[in-house]
């Protein structure tokens, strides 16, 4: 007499691709870190770099900068860098994203019995784990430089909160154009499109010190909600302009990041998964 073998509980194969998942994810990160130990260059110089940027700007130039409302100019400016730094490096990602596209590896890993999305997953995490360092580089910098927070540590955390919160969704938008890009010659085209963007903000002056028109888009830039914010939590000068984006930094700092990864993301997810059709 035959006995029919019951199948699986649902939770129990639930509970299985989730670990099937992040060991595939964990391997993709771990082979990221492989690349930074074969190649430190590229690391050091995507941490330098900002900290140069810095420099520049406080000690080169910062001498002739006033703030409307008066104020450390260093203070003012640190919170603005970090803010611009989460959208530095965003190429490195993307150029990794197409190489892998371009040689045929992520083919090979879609024809290999590992989950789909370990891919990007492990991709977001290294990229991640690169801006989180970076922002403690460039703080332990600004903090040599003089700068000084004088809110409380909760605060101080809830900022790397936030600035981080921009970098997730700054790196959709990268994956997401490297996937449509789909080659690394054709990143050099999209990448240049970050620093108008940047420059474009309260990262370095206050927009109430531009013309009227390019002061209002620089108040509604996102990375400009999030240094206004962080600004204010670092208890540092901040620029109080009055209309809604200037009034409103901390929501749009929350919100900008939410919205643009909730057209992004899913947006990358599709296209991954069409690739090869």
């Amino acid at each position: 007499m035959s006995t029919a073998t019951a199948p699986a509980p649902a939770p129990r194969i639930a509970a299985y691709r989730y670990r099937w998942l992040l060991t595939d994810s964990w391997t993709m990160t771990r082979r990221g870190l492989a690349h930074w130990a074969r190649q430190p260059v590229q690391v050091v110089v995507g941490l330098v770099f900002p900290v140069m940027m810095l420099v520049m700007f406080g000690y080169l130039l910062g001498g002739g900068m006033a703030l409307p409302g008066g104020g450390d100019y260093m203070e003012y400016l640190v919170p603005g860098m970090l803010a611009l730094t989460m959208a530095f490096g965003l190429e490195a990602t993307m150029v990794a994203v197409t190489q892998d596209l371009d040689k045929g590896v992520i083919d090979r890993f879609r024809s290999m019995p590992m989950a789909p999305a370990a891919v990007l997953i492990g991709r977001s995490v290294l990229d991640m784990l690169e801006s989180a360092v970076s922002l403690l580089v460039l703080l332990g910098a600004g903090l040599a430089m003089g700068w000084r927070w004088h809110g409380g540590f909760g605060d101080a955390l809830y900022a790397v909160g936030l600035l981080l919160l921009l970098r997730f969704a700054m790196l959709w938008i990268g994956i997401h154009l490297a996937l449509v890009a789909g080659k690394p010659e054709l990143v050099q085209a999209v990448q240049i499109l970050v620093w108008p963007v940047g420059f474009l903000s309260s990262a370095f002056v206050s927009p109430a010190s531009m013309p009227g028109w390019l002061g209002a888009v620089a108040e509604w830039n996102p990375m400009s909600a999030t240094a206004g914010t962080v600004r204010e939590l670092f208890a540092n000068p901040r620029w109080t302009g009055d209309g809604w984006a200037a009034q409103h930094a901390e929501l749009l700092a929350v919100g900008w990041p939410l919205v643009l990864l909730a057209v992004f993301f899913p947006l990358a997810v599709r296209r991954f998964g069409r690739l090869g059709r």
